[in-house]
């Protein structure tokens, strides 16, 4: 694992969970929030290293 989280794939309902919010509210927001997404097809995911540098970085 790298620092900072892993390079793993999330949904945004592994994201939603996370986060303790909806996963609308993760499709509709991440943006907003400045989280990078990757699309795999048509499907957005998230790399939890992302996720996690987010969290420190607005949450502490």
């Amino acid at each position: 694992m790298t620092a900072g989280g892993s390079n793993r794939l999330l949904t945004p309902e592994e994201v939603a969970d996370w986060l303790k919010v909806s996963e609308i509210t993760v499709k509709n927001k991440y943006r907003a929030w400045g989280l990078k997404a990757q699309k795999v097809g048509r499907l957005l995911r998230f790399r939890e290293r992302d996720i996690v540098a987010y969290l420190e970085d607005n949450y502490g």
